[in-house]
């Protein structure tokens, strides 16, 4: 099938659990055609509340309409949804523990040519930071549709991000992912390579590349970034004794610090953190990959450079 945008999930997905019996509202900050909440809204008109560009009042909305006992997904991008409004997710929805999803769109740098502005970097690490809060990363339209659906069944605080860029397809309709969940895509020996999101399909181009040069690597997808599936990611490091992570997200705060966290203190390893440390900038999503070593060739040349 044609590549996907993980945010096409959305609204689909939203339709498919109000018909399953979910009381569901989602409300958007006038972004709803972008976020794909629109695909929603026209199925059920009465359940999507658009606040205009008032980030902070969509999640106040989104917080009163969960304590009516609806479940509240809300939208945007991910640099305001979480930036703008931190402090509402922060001191209201997550201190209650209401039942508010936090699921934006446009994240990472492959959100391509709106630039470093719009370019969210930081929000995994704003949101695993914050108590009560689960953030899940999935890699594709499928896994997309999986945590949507793990956040719709659980209550509390969920983190989803939602991507723009259309990428391949790991998974199938099958998959249903985990809290926690870190799938092991291919098994390897010489080196655990750790990737969320976007990053999943390019590490498994990566590996391709790597096998050639006769280098075995263990591809573990990290779908919940928080809780980590500490067994798989413990059991990894402990076989390869060296640790890739990469992510579209800087490495000082999102997947790649997640993991050191976990492994300095229960399974030391060797670790090489592949990620953002600047902001970003505009161009397609396919040439910032490339520009920042996150495709697979450049994630090739970083894991080779780590084992010497």
């Amino acid at each position: 099938m044609a590549n996907r945008a993980t945010r096409e999930a959305y609204g689909e997905t939203l339709v498919e659990l109000v018909g399953e019996g979910k009381d569901i509202v989602a409300v958007d900050a006038d972004l709803a055609g972008s976020t794909k909440l629109a695909d929603f809204g026209k199925v059920y008109p009465s359940r999507l509340v658009d606040v205009g560009i008032a980030e902070q009042n969509m999640i106040d909305v989104a917080t009163g309409l969960s304590l009516t006992n609806k479940i509240a997904f809300t939208g945007s991008f991910a640099v305001f949804a979480t930036g703008r409004a931190y402090d509402q997710i922060r001191n209201t929805v997550c201190d209650a523990q209401l039942n508010v999803k936090v699921c934006p769109t446009h994240a990472g740098i492959t959100v391509g040519e709106d630039g470093a502005t719009h370019q969210s970097l930081e929000d995994i690490g704003l949101m695993r930071g914050l108590p009560q809060m689960r953030a899940l990363v999935p890699a594709d339209y499928w896994a997309a549709k999986a945590a949507l659906r793990i956040a719709a069944s659980n209550d509390g605080p969920f983190y989803v991000r939602l991507g723009r860029y259309k990428v391949p397809e790991v998974y199938n309709s099958k998959f249903q992912g985990g809290l926690p969940y870190a799938g092991v895509l291919r098994s390897g020996s010489d080196v655990t390579i750790a990737a969320c999101g976007v990053e999943v399909a390019q590490f498994l181009t990566a590996a391709d590349l790597l096998a050639k040069s006769g280098i075995s690597a263990e591809v573990i997808d990290v779908f919940s970034v928080k809780p980590l599936d500490e067994k798989v990611l413990l059991g990894s490091a402990a076989k390869t004794g060296k640790v890739v992570t990469v992510e579209e997200h800087s490495i000082t705060t999102g997947l790649g610090a997640a993991v050191a966290e976990l492994l300095v203190e229960k399974q030391p390893a060797s670790m090489k953190l592949v990620g953002m440390y600047t902001f970003g900038t505009s161009a397609p999503g396919d040439v910032l990959l490339e520009h920042f070593d996150l495709d697979g060739k450049g994630i090739v040349k970083q894991v080779k450079e780590f084992l010497k």
